[in-house]
């Protein structure tokens, strides 16, 4: 058994005996034709049959089995069918063994030049089909990486974001289109200049902790930064980092990605301050809430104790008490607009009016250098709105502006003006001055609560304005530049109703009354002062802390309440559930409604409720016997 090492020299022998083999039987059958066409022939044509077997061997077995056969059926042919006398003693022939063997020769030779020629055309063909395969392949590689590298570039140039690529000394080598747009520069304007001139000053150490970093082999992770544009102006950028390798796997350079963030930080920045309005306005509301609650009692107590024969010194402090208590009112609706739940009393104004009406105390509440200057429109739309808060707004945005002019000489000016949008007719009022202006860190905190640039103890300012115009469903925007003033304007949709003649106010007219009222109000003070002040005017009064007790008494005594005095904010059962129960039990009992809140917003809420009427808080003895006098009086007539 042949090993492993032998088997190249069998296959080699195998193989040579096979070719030897093949030739041989090639001449055998050669030489027997030949001797079955002696009869024929004679000693005519010895080697006719040989030259075929030459020609077959060279073909098939090659130039060394075919050459010894060659030589041997010369031999055996010159021998037995040549054209010698003597047969017992038969000899080469002279003249035609030589021939034959020239013959022979050049028949192999040609032949083998031939198969030779042939396998060299073979493997020309082959090799050149191999070449035709690879420059295929190749040429499809080259379509592949074509249109990729076009796929890439074109992802580049339609990228919004900026694609910018440096090399290790900073200097730029690629500018997409996003990048243009961003930074105002086109690819002529940066190509081959050092990347640090989009960086602001101060910020110059910036690119060359990035390139230090990734020269060593270090990332950078997506940071925020700002960078500057052509024009100048810094903005906020998202910025991405990464190296760039060439060929060999070294660190060649930097790509940039470069994204302006302006419009993110800007919804970043007002979502921040909506939901810090939004927090502010549920501790507002929360606040005005309980202190209305405490006016309603004290004002409530004070007008009550007006009513009773008192000396002049306990008038005086009573009446006093009744001026500071509607002050403390005044600033509680401060904190509902600023909360923006504050259109109490919605009419129809003419805002060019209200500024006439307001000036004189405008006069008088800034310094006599600076000068008052207006330019209304007489042809205003109206608008509907609370006439105590506009009236505040065109105050504090006057004095504000005189404010910013300080002791030195300048200019506020008012101005009124109606213009027509695409979706509404609107009124403009403009408040400008020729102060000292704002800068932008001022003027993004101008509405926040308490914030001042002057002294302390302003209050709500202009927080309370943002908090009136915006539940108007106006809007107010400020221009400033700083040493040139700056200008408020305020937006306010026009009155779509058609104009009404202001009512003519009710008289006062006899307050006493009869029948039961059921007083409902979660605040002990305030029931108590409103179960006194109708008790003194005749009625007989039932009361009840919470709605869910005000339902169970109404249940049992459905029949002897002449009108019900509810509160709308209450633990337990809020007023609008227990007013719900309420007309279960009888839908016709007048109902006047109390809350801290709007009385729009209130009315809006309990549209087809039926309600009789609604006393807003803080409110006076006086004003509660009106209202309930006057829902007794609808229900009986």
């Amino acid at each position: 058994m042949l090993s492993g090492g032998d088997l190249p020299t069998s296959f080699t022998i195998r193989t040579k005996l096979r070719r030897y083999g093949g030739s041989l039987a090639c001449l055998a059958g050669a030489l027997l034709v030949r001797a079955a066409l002696s009869p024929w022939a004679h000693g005519r044509f010895p080697y006719s049959t040989i030259y075929i077997a030459i020609l077959v061997s060279t073909r098939f077995f090659g130039v060394g089995p075919t050459v010894l056969i060659a030589v041997l059926g010369g031999a055996f042919a010159s021998y037995f069918f040549g054209t010698s006398g003597n047969r017992l003693l038969p000899s080469l022939d002279s003249v035609g063994f030589p021939f034959y063997l020239v013959i022979s020769s050049v028949a192999i030779w040609l032949i083998q030049w031939q198969r030779c020629d042939n396998q060299a055309s073979s493997e020309n063909a082959r090799l050149a089909d191999l070449a035709l395969q690879r420059l295929l392949a190749e040429t499809e590689q080259r379509e592949r990486e074509r249109k990729l590298s076009a796929q890439l570039r074109a992802l580049v140039e339609s990228s919004d974001d900026g694609i910018i690529s440096q090399n290790l000394d900073g200097v730029i080598q690629s500018w997409n289109r996003g990048a243009e747009v961003i930074f105002g520069y086109s690819p002529t304007e940066v190509a081959g200049h050092p990347i640090g001139m989009l960086l602001p000053p101060g910020r110059e150490h910036e690119e060359s902790d990035i390139i230090e970093r990734i020269r060593h082999g270090g990332r950078v992770k997506h940071f925020e930064t700002v960078r500057k544009r052509k024009d100048g102006v810094l903005f906020p950028v998202s910025l991405t980092v990464s190296p760039i390798y060439d060929d060999a796997g070294k660190v060649a350079g930097a790509s940039h990605i470069v994204r302006d963030i302006t419009e993110a930080k800007e919804l970043e920045r007002q979502l921040r301050q909506k939901q810090k309005m939004e927090s502010l306005g549920v501790l507002a509301g929360g606040l005005a809430h309980d202190f209305n609650n405490l006016l309603t009692g004290i004002m409530g107590n004070a007008s009550l104790a007006l009513t009773q024969p008192l000396n002049e010194t306990a008038t005086e402090r009573l009446a006093e008490v009744l001026q500071a208590s509607e002050r403390a009112a005044l600033l509680i609706r401060q904190m509902l607009a600023y909360a923006g739940k504050g259109r109490f009393v919605v009419e129809q104004l003419d805002i060019s009016a209200q500024v006439r009406e307001i000036v004189p105390l405008v006069r008088s509440s800034i310094s006599r250098l600076v000068s008052l200057e207006l330019a209304l429109a007489a042809d205003l739309p109206p608008v509907d709105a609370d006439r105590a808060q506009i009236q505040q707004v065109i105050m504090n945005l006057a004095v504000n502006a005189a404010e910013a002019i300080g002791d030195a000489p300048g200019t506020v000016s008012i101005s009124t003006v109606h213009r027509d949008s695409d979706q509404e007719r609107q009124v403009v009022l403009e408040v400008d001055d020729t102060g000292c202006g704002m800068d932008e860190a001022t003027r993004a905190r101008i509405f926040d609560p308490f914030f001042t640039t002057k002294f302390t103890g302003r209050g709500l300012g202009l927080a309370a304005v943002l908090g009136i115009i915006r539940s108007h469903r106006g809007s107010i925007s400020v221009e400033s530049v700083p040493g040139r003033g700056s200008t408020f304007t305020v937006v306010l949709p026009a009155s779509l109703r058609e104009a009404t003649a202001s009512a003519a106010p009710e008289p006062a007219g006899e307050l006493r009354g009869y029948g039961n009222i059921l007083v409902v109000d979660d605040e002990e003070l305030v029931r108590n002062m409103a179960c006194y002040t109708l008790e003194h005017l005749g009625y007989t009064v039932s009361a009840a802390e919470d709605g869910r007790s005000a339902v169970e008494v109404f249940a049992q005594r459905r029949g002897e309440f002449a009108a019900i005095l509810l509160d709308l904010t209450m633990p337990v059962m809020s007023g609008e559930e227990a007013l719900g129960h309420i007309r279960e039990v009888r839908p016709d009992i007048p109902v006047v409604l109390s809350s801290g809140f709007s009385e729009t917003e209130a009315l809006e809420r309990f549209r087809n409720r039926g309600l009789a009427g609604f006393l807003q808080k803080p409110y006076t003895a006086t004003a509660l016997a009106r209202k309930i006098k006057a829902a007794v009086k609808r229900a009986s007539a």
